[in-house]
């Protein structure tokens, strides 16, 4: 693994980097981190970590833009409590739609992840066909339970938006 910007990068077999100046311990570590990151069961993990986390915060900022104004009837009836009490149910609300977006979020995030790993992995290949099966086969499980329909609707919303993504990643700069 080479990252651009840092001297010696993948200078060392199976992307080390420039390890001189480390001692025995932080070369092992550093190996031994390298290597968690490569394989696949590091990324889903990783994956679904990030999603978890990125999606409770997207819970959380959508959440607190979904509150009705005290004009409609819910409204009416919050703002009829004590303002202890609109703070609680408003914290609850939020927290829970954080958590439930947050838990989506890493599922999504891990389950394409592991998916376009092992795909790349059996392989032998980095490519945008590794992408756009991973999105098939992720959305297509993801809408499995709604029926044929939605899991073929899945399958080709995820793939196409997979390869948006790649295309967008993958394109030459000038």
């Amino acid at each position: 693994m080479s990252f651009p910007g840092i001297p010696g990068a993948g200078s060392v077999p199976g992307g080390g980097g420039n390890m001189a100046g480390m001692s025995e311990q932080e070369q092992q570590m550093t190996k031994a981190i390298q290597a968690t990151m490569e394989s696949c069961a590091g990324k889903t993990v990783l994956s679904g970590v990030m999603g978890f986390a990125l999606g409770g915060a997207f819970g959380l900022f959508m959440s607190s833009m979904s509150y009705d104004t005290p004009l409609s009837a819910q409204g009416q009836q919050l703002t009829n409590l004590p303002l202890r009490e609109q703070l609680s149910r408003g914290f609850r609300d939020m927290g829970s739609r954080s958590y439930s977006s947050a838990k989506n979020f890493g599922l999504i995030g891990a389950m394409f992840a592991g998916t376009e790993c092992c795909i790349e992995s059996y392989r032998a290949k980095s490519d945008w066909k590794n992408g756009v099966t991973a999105g098939c086969i992720t959305g297509g499980t993801l809408g499995a339970k709604a029926g044929p329909q939605a899991a073929a609707v899945g399958c080709v919303g995820f793939a196409a938006f997979s390869a948006a993504i790649d295309a967008f990643m993958r394109r030459q700069t000038d």
